[in-house]
């Protein structure tokens, strides 16, 4: 008799409608992107610095000494580097690439 009543309440909580609605919740509004991060592409002597606006290239030799400075006044900005044959670090904010120059 115990198990008939247990029985009948679990299929009656099942049942109600109260006890099982589902409803998804909202997306919450917000931003849907993301900051992209700063990115250095090198092809031969062209250098193409992405999603760094307002930012400086700094152009710096294997010794330390800065070689050059270049502002960055675009998102996409592609510069042609005129230096001399050897390598070099490039660095835009915290994104350091090092470059061969044939």
């Amino acid at each position: 008799m115990m198990k008939k009543i247990l029985f009948l309440a679990v299929v009656a909580f099942l049942l109600n409608p109260a006890g099982t609605v589902c409803r998804a919740q909202a997306e919450a509004n917000g931003p849907e992107t993301e900051l992209a991060a700063v990115s250095i592409v090198i092809k031969g002597a062209t250098v193409s610095v992405y999603n760094a606006e307002g930012s400086k290239l700094e152009i710096f030799s294997l010794t330390g000494a800065k070689v050059g400075i270049v502002n960055i006044d675009s998102n996409a900005k592609t510069i042609n580097l005129s230096l001399k044959k050897g390598c070099y670090i490039l660095k835009v904010n915290n994104v350091v690439r090092k470059v061969s120059i044939n």
